[in-house]
């Protein structure tokens, strides 16, 4: 008997090793609820919604093809080896199948599930899945990992144009092996029930996920480089949540943007070479957490940076936090997240970057501030954005590229759709007041809107000084 343990994988399509388990024989499922860890980890609790969401439709799936899924518990990681060597023993498993995951925590902890299964005589196989290519297979010529995108980027198509990796096929049905599913929780104690709105942005399941690849390949895909950027579009794919918990794979998503662009990565249509970069900016990071695993120590990835002179502002965080902060794209783009579980992607790194560079605040806890509201929260890709706008990451932006909140909002919500939707106290107002309502109502700005928490220009000058004169920049000043 074969045990597939699904971790970040929630799917039947094009998954590794729930393919490989059922190749080898009769094979059982089973999913590890961990609150404790998933607490240490900041959680979103809409995300862990979305995962039981998922789960129930996985678990009719596979109960299709005669493989039930079975829950158990391990509130913290370490109790995970005892948990699974315990089933395998009851149900007289041969091997465990899981694909890899990558942060520093599930590393140690596929470690000693080894250990533990070993020691038993029980094979325990691992899968490449989540990725297109095994970290430490994309290097550089000097054997180590890619700094920055550019250059990982161009020895990824160099590998993808000499060997495409391709779906799997679905598990046929097997015989019924007389083992009943187990009922998927409702609910996890410690994380809330999400709103019906919420739910109803992210439904569950396969079926779902193909549905929006499909649109988004057959009729949007074309637009992506030009709209990507306006959150007031329907420009992206909102497929992040759907990779993020494994309901859908990348080689999917590869695969489709390829045959709505006649199989070309570098030319034809723009859009769907600019989304499969952003593919592969999501598989970038991923090796950046293996590669430099400080980065999954809460570390920046840039060690002078740890140097820092961040500011210890509490009133200022929470104004950020409860978009409170007098600038109307912000604001909207908080309440977008604290009432959907997603943020735009360009709206996160103005957001980042005002925390971390107008009101220099240290970047991670904007990061753990995202991750637990966050439907599609990632560590990699979670981590690389904010040490990106902060500029103490990976190919980051530079330290004296400082976004303007207003020049970011009259660019890319020029008309304010954006704003008057999440800030409806602002839709009396023309296109160009919206932005800057500080500049509308004199001395006390707009009634039931409150003034910006910060002098734009007086912080941006803040946060050169304090980038200057970190140690390994002094003397330097920033070009032009």
């Amino acid at each position: 008997m074969q045990l597939i343990w699904l971790r970040s994988d929630l799917r039947l399509h094009d998954n590794t090793a729930l393919s490989a388990a059922a190749a080898c024989g009769p094979s059982v499922a089973v999913y590890l609820l961990s609150p404790e860890q998933w607490r240490e980890h900041d959680a979103a609790p809409c995300k862990v919604d979305f995962w039981l969401r998922n789960l129930s439709e996985l678990s009719r799936a596979l109960g299709e093809l005669n493989i039930p899924l079975l829950i158990r518990k391990a509130p913290r990681w370490q109790d995970v080896p005892a948990v699974l060597l315990d089933l395998c023993q009851q149900l007289k498993i041969d091997a465990v199948h899981a694909n890899e995951e990558y942060g520093i925590h599930e590393t140690r902890r596929d470690r000693w599930v080894a250990d533990a299964l070993k020691a038993e005589g029980i094979d325990f196989h691992r899968y490449l899945d989540q990725l297109l290519f095994k970290p430490g297979t994309v290097l550089t010529k000097t054997g180590s990992y890619f700094q920055v995108f550019s250059q990982f980027r161009k020895v990824c198509y160099e590998r993808l144009h000499r060997s495409l990796p391709d779906p799997v096929s679905k598990p046929g049905v097997q015989a019924p092996l007389h083992i009943d599913s187990d009922k998927i929780p409702a609910s996890v104690e410690g994380f809330e029930t999400p709103s019906d709105g919420l739910r109803a942005l992210w439904p569950a399941g396969e079926t779902e996920a193909q549905r929006r690849l499909e649109t988004f390949a057959d009729a949007q895909i074309d637009y992506y480089k030009s709209e990507r950027d306006f959150p007031a579009k329907p420009g992206t794919s909102q497929l992040s949540a759907y990779l993020a918990a494994g309901v859908i794979s990348p080689r999917q998503c590869l695969h489709a943007a390829l045959h709505s662009n006649q199989g070309e990565f570098e030319s034809g249509k723009v859009g769907a070479v600019t989304w499969i970069n952003e593919l592969l900016w999501r598989e970038f990071y991923k090796h950046i957490l293996v590669g430099y695993p400080r980065v999954s120590r809460h570390r920046a990835f840039r060690p002078e940076t740890e140097a820092l002179a961040w500011r210890d502002a509490p009133d200022e965080l929470a104004a950020w936090k409860e978009a409170r902060t007098g600038l109307p794209i912000i604001d909207a783009a908080m309440r977008q997240l604290l009432e959907t579980g997603w943020m735009h992607n360009r709206l996160r790194m103005v957001a980042a970057m005002f925390l971390t560079k107008n009101l220099l605040i240290d970047w991670r806890e904007g990061e753990r501030f995202f991750m637990r509201h966050l439907i599609d929260g990632d560590l990699a890709a979670n981590n690389g954005g904010w040490q990106w706008s902060s500029s103490t990451g990976t190919d980051s932006a530079p330290y004296f590229r400082i976004f303007n909140p207003l020049s970011q909002s009259e660019k890319f919500d020029t008309d304010g759709v954006f704003i008057k939707h999440w800030l409806p106290e602002l839709a009396g107002l023309d296109k160009k007041q919206v932005h800057n309502p500080a500049n509308v109502g004199g001395l006390f700005g707009v009634a039931d809107y409150p003034m910006p928490i910060v002098n734009l220009s007086m912080s941006r000058e803040r946060a050169l000084t304090a980038f200057k004169n970190l140690p390994s920049r002094q003397g330097l000043s920033p070009p032009g």
